[in-house]
């Protein structure tokens, strides 16, 4: 017999006893939509609150080298909240172990992500509106919200446009953090995609690449922070065809990001630039090992390209993922829908 995830990941009871007098806090309210394999929690107070009145944090501006143009927040968010934001997003959000095939030189090559995925979002030409036929509930629901064209607002087919992945709505765990990142930056970017990786150790990574595909449009601005053990984030210029300035010699460009850390990566960086975050064994691992790394980042897609890639290698068609606090590790459960 089926089983929703839910019944395999019920909340652990608090060991803490609470004091004479204490407020309660209150009931955790959770968003819902039938694109979510499960319904999302929320962000409780202690985290929307310090996100929508963040302190002052000015970047350092990093251009001394060919075509690079970074923003580096040391940190933009605080260590215990970025702790606090940590342990809830690795809790509360549905993940996946992407497996796919590829072709090397005419033969198929079968992918196994090294490393954990979500994302949620849609491209510039479609977004999430209220449908005007459902009321909404005493909770917060994205089950009011549907997909609908950006310029006309008539409802879309997805099955239709995104086959074979239906676009999920920014859940508002992660909409009030995006909403940080753009007041911050105030650059005039809007960001409709949120990318989530969980490096569950130093084994996981994720190889040198740029993102420079199309469907972001040209010079593309994507914000990247860093929550949990450090890692060392790389950068390399580009090989050059000519062997000239930025020949993709010479010794990376490091930074190892603390938890709270963002860089942002602007203007040339993705069409001269790769990136990469290695592998860190044994001791070299550091926090990373022992507690995990989550990565956000936020980008713009422009065409219906975008969100076909993005869901077919952030989501796929595997199990979902969620975190088994008692066992301290991702466990793979049946997925089902909050219909």
């Amino acid at each position: 017999m089926s089983k929703r995830i839910s019944t395999f990941f019920q909340p652990l009871p608090s060991k803490k006893p609470k004091p004479d007098g204490a407020i309660p806090a209150a009931p955790a309210t959770y968003t819902h939509h039938p694109s979510y394999p499960i319904s999302i929690r929320d962000p409780p107070s202690t985290i929307s609150t310090r996100l929508c009145n963040p302190p002052p944090c000015t970047p350092k501006a990093i251009t001394n080298h060919p075509h690079l143009d970074l923003l580096y927040f040391q940190p933009f968010l605080s260590a215990s909240l970025a702790r606090e934001l940590f342990h809830f997003l690795r809790a509360e959000l549905p993940f996946y172990r992407v497996k796919y095939t590829i072709n090397r030189g005419g033969t198929p090559t079968a992918i196994n992500t090294p490393r954990f995925t979500t994302v949620f979002g849609v491209d510039e030409t479609s977004t999430f509106l209220p449908d005007p036929t459902i009321e909404k509930d005493s909770q917060r629901s994205a089950k009011a919200l549907i997909l609908v064209d950006s310029e006309t607002h008539a409802p879309l087919s997805d099955d239709k446009k995104y086959h074979p992945h239906r676009p999920r709505p920014i859940p508002p765990c992660l909409d009030v953090l995006r909403q940080a990142v753009e007041a911050a930056t105030d650059d005039g970017t809007k960001y409709n995609f949120v990318l989530v990786n969980y490096y569950a150790s130093g084994e996981d990574s994720i190889s040198y690449h740029s993102d420079d595909e199309r469907f972001l449009g040209p010079r593309p601005t994507i914000a990247s922070i860093s929550l949990g053990g450090r890692r060392d984030f790389l950068l390399k210029h580009k090989p050059d065809a000519a062997g000239g300035v930025g020949n993709g010699a010479g010794k990376p460009l490091k930074f190892p990001l603390d938890s709270g850390d963002m860089l942002v990566m602007r203007g040339d960086t993705q069409a001269n630039w790769l990136h990469s975050v290695p592998k860190r064994k044994g001791t070299q691992a550091g926090a990373a090992g022992a507690i995990g790394r989550i990565n956000i980042t936020f980008r713009r897609a422009v065409v219906p390209g975008g969100t076909q890639n993005y869901y077919r290698y952030n989501v796929g068609d595997g199990m979902v993922y969620r975190w088994r606090e008692e066992e301290g590790k991702m466990v793979a459960a049946e997925e089902t829908s909050t219909d």
